[in-house]
């Protein structure tokens, strides 16, 4: 009786600190030895002074009230009230500021279909409308108490539109409930059918009433979400087509697939922007003529095809032949076997190199700028030329707003297709 009790007692012993948790976890991988130990050291040493150079450039030293840049320049940290005076330019550009309305009506018709698109079940959709709420609170807290806030949050909280917030927390809402009761399918047609329709009827205007609004007035964030977004949804579909074609068996379509995605991939995207923008005009009949932005989208989209196909077919040639042959047994044709079975499973293989091409898609809208459209980048940089705005500090901080909404949105992709995978791959965890 005596040893089967001392068994249990010893059998329920933990096992001693230094050989669990974190203290166990840093002593493995980050003090494991003499080399290790410096190593070690050196990097946390260089992180610390980057960090401490970034915090005290954006907060510290920043420069958070001021009229002009004459207020910025006796600090040596950012000029923020540069970036909160500039603020509506970095987002629509030169758009009329009464007719903004449209804009934001589609970011809202835009954030109601992609909640339930992007998030299964209904408790996730929950914690998503209900983290929209708290930020949206919390906002709506500082910009009409800022007075106890402090000067930091002023500027700040002046950026924040308190109508839009609310709005996108009850659209949010009101699209996950909707969803639960007519299915996924419904919201996928609108999403990808009727939205891109309303929302170029809304930016553009020339009908319904709407006072028309050429497209040279866009910019900002607006022109960036808009290339990106169209480049995305339109390159996915013909990159798959292109890597279905350069594996296909018939000659001709293996041939043009092969001849497009080689002929895209060896030329920059800036070439073919300038083309698209300068030379395709002298190959059109007279009186013929594409509006800039949507020559610019039709290039993106194919330039952003041609590597996305490649990434499609590493994953096709991943697929094991007992895949195809079992498929074949079963007497599926070709759509219902590529369609049913092997695309799937390709697709979700290559999820990390679809997410890189998109955030590298992302970040190349940039280039629009070459032919005469001002995204995000471009506006911030036509501000800077503000003599009113000029201080020592404010280009820096033009640049690191810039980079900071860059970093927030691709960081955002990396996120959410992590957990895709997570979620798809559950059916294969042992």
């Amino acid at each position: 009786m005596n040893d089967v009790t001392s068994s249990s007692s010893t059998a329920m012993t933990r096992p001693p600190r230094a050989q669990v948790g974190a203290l166990a976890w840093m002593r493995e991988n980050l003090f494991s030895s003499v080399g290790s130990t410096l190593l070690t050291v050196v990097c946390f040493y260089l992180l610390y002074r980057v960090f401490y150079a970034v915090l005290s450039f954006a907060v510290l030293d920043a420069t958070w009230v001021a009229e002009d840049g004459s207020g910025c320049a006796p600090n040596d940290g950012a000029c923020w009230p540069f970036v909160f005076a500039k603020f509506s330019q970095f987002m629509f550009g030169a758009y009329p500021e009464i007719e903004r309305w449209r804009p934001k009506l589609v970011y809202l018709m835009a954030i109601g279909a992609l909640v339930p698109l992007m998030f299964n079940g209904m408790p996730e959709k929950r914690r998503v409308v209900m983290w929209l709420f708290g930020i949206s609170a919390a906002l709506i807290a500082l910009r009409y108490g800022y007075e106890w806030a402090g000067s930091v949050f002023t500027g700040f909280t002046q950026m924040v539109d308190p109508l839009f917030l609310i709005a996108a927390v009850a659209v949010a809402g009101a699209g996950s409930v909707l969803e639960e009761r007519t299915g996924k399918t419904a919201f996928a047609i609108f999403f990808f059918v009727i939205f891109p329709i309303l929302a170029w009827i809304l930016l553009v205007g020339g009908m319904f009433g709407l006072t028309f609004v050429p497209t040279h007035l866009w910019g900002g964030m607006l022109v960036t979400l808009v290339v990106a977004t169209v480049g995305i949804v339109a390159a996915f579909p013909i990159g798959v087509a292109l890597a279905l074609g350069r594996r296909s068996q018939m000659p001709i379509i293996r041939m043009f697939s092969i001849g497009f995605i080689e002929l895209i991939r060896g030329v920059p995207l800036i070439t073919i922007l300038f083309m698209s923008s300068v030379m395709l005009p002298l190959f059109l009949p007279p009186g013929w003529n594409f509006d800039k932005l949507l020559r610019a989208l039709i290039m993106v989209a194919l330039f952003s095809a041609a590597y996305l196909a490649e990434v499609v077919r590493g994953g096709l040639q991943a697929i094991p032949r007992g895949q195809f042959e079992a498929a074949d047994a079963l007497g599926l044709n070709y759509r219902q076997k590529t369609g049913m079975i092997i695309l799937p499973q390709a697709l979700k293989l290559v999820i990390p190199g679809i997410v890189n091409s998109f955030i590298g898609l992302f970040k190349d809208t940039s280039l629009v700028l070459i032919i005469g459209l001002f995204d995000l980048l471009g506006i911030v940089r036509q501000n800077m030329t503000d003599s009113k705005w000029y201080a020592p500090t404010t280009v820096l901080t033009g640049y690191l707003f810039a980079g900071l909404l860059f970093w927030l949105f691709c960081y955002g992709m990396s996120r959410y297709s992590q957990a895709v995978e997570r979620r798809l791959a559950a059916g294969d965890r042992r």
